[in-house]
C-alpha cells in the first residue's frame, strides 16, 4: 500500500499541476492557520467553524489538510494522501456553502455567494494527481526510484 501511494513516473505534467494546485491551497491553508493574506488566524477560524456548528477534530483536519496538504503536493510528498484530502476538504465545502449559490462564481456581485465552478475544478486537479502521482521533481519520485 505504501509503495503505491509514492509510486509515480517522470512526467512533467504532474509538476505543473501540484505546484499550480498547491500554491492555491497553501494561501487557503495560510490564511485559516497563520492569518497570513487577510485571514482570520487560528484562534478565530476554530471559532468560525464552530458557529457554523463543525466539531473542533473537523475544523483541524481540515486546516491540516488545506496547509499541509498544499505543502506536501509543492513538495510532491505524500502526493496522493494530499490531493484526496483537498478533494474532500473542497467536495464538503461546496456541497455546505456553494451548491445553493448556483455553478457560477460571483464575478460581478449579482448573486448571494459563490458558486462551485472553482470546486469542481480543485477536484478534477486533485483526482489527475491521485491517479498519475507527483510525477518529475517530486520526493515521491526519489522513493518510487529507490525501489
Amino acid at each position: 500500500m505504501f509503495k503505491f501511494i509514492l509510486r509515480t513516473d517522470n512526467s512533467i505534467s504532474p509538476l505543473f499541476i501540484r505546484l499550480a494546485l498547491g500554491a492555491v491551497m497553501f494561501a487557503h491553508g495560510a490564511q485559516k492557520v497563520l492569518g497570513w493574506y487577510g485571514g482570520p488566524g487560528f484562534e478565530k477560524t476554530i471559532q468560525i467553524f464552530s458557529q457554523m456548528h463543525f466539531p473542533f477534530w473537523m475544523t483541524l483536519l481540515l486546516m491540516f489538510i488545506e496547509f499541509f496538504g498544499s505543502l506536501g503536493l509543492i513538495f510532491g510528498l505524500f502526493t496522493r494522501p494530499s490531493a484526496l484530502g483537498i478533494a474532500a476538504s473542497m467536495s464538503v465545502c461546496a456541497y455546505m456553502n456553494h451548491i445553493k449559490n448556483g455553478f457560477f462564481m460571483n464575478w460581478f456581485g449579482q448573486q448571494k455567494g459563490e458558486g462551485f465552478e472553482y470546486h469542481i475544478l480543485v477536484v478534477g486537479i486533485s483526482l489527475a494527481l491521485i491517479f498519475k502521482g507527483g510525477g518529475l521533481i517530486s520526493i515521491d519520485r526519489l522513493f518510487s526510484k529507490k525501489r
